[in-house]
């Protein structure tokens, strides 16, 4: 058995974490950032004017739709020896309004109406050939089969004396 009791994650640190203060734990990390950065740069580094830019970068979409489109889809990914599958609960209208792609490590899929595109990252490369996808009781299934790589080359391992 792994002595798990001798790590410095016991309950006292556990306790220790409920007891603390957002707002405490920000403020000290920004004491912190402030000690070790010259202060030159201080400035520079102001989180909340951070925050600003990101958000003025990546605008929201402000135009509603009213077709319905797949946002945030909850996509059940898995793999078994042969085969990478996608399931993704979607209503029975969305399915004729969707296009659905795929390169070797992802599953695109886009809405025909808004344009609105959902990328699902797979966990093994898949073939480009033999994609097959079916709806069945508000659920689409994909299944992609697995490409083997077999692009490896042996490493020798030499011994320093």
């Amino acid at each position: 058995m792994f002595p798990w009791n001798m790590f410095p994650f016991n309950n006292d640190m556990s306790k220790l974490f409920q007891q603390m203060n957002p707002q405490d734990m920000e403020k000290n990390i920004q004491n912190m950032i402030a000690q070790f950065m010259p202060k030159e740069w201080q400035g520079m580094f102001d989180h909340n004017d951070m925050l600003s830019r990101a958000a003025s970068i990546f605008p929201q979409n402000s135009q509603q739709s009213n077709n319905p489109s797949p946002p945030n889809l909850q996509a059940n990914v898995f793999e078994t020896f042969d085969d990478v599958y996608v399931r993704i609960p979607i209503e029975e209208e969305m399915v004729q309004k969707i296009k659905i792609f795929h390169t070797s490590n992802q599953l695109i899929i886009e809405n025909s109406t808004d344009g609105n595109r959902e990328t699902i990252t797979l966990p093994a490369l898949v073939k480009k050939k033999g994609t097959a996808a079916q709806y069945k009781d508000g659920i689409l299934e994909v299944k992609m089969p697995k490409s083997v790589d077999l692009q490896y080359t042996e490493i020798d391992v030499s011994e320093r004396l």
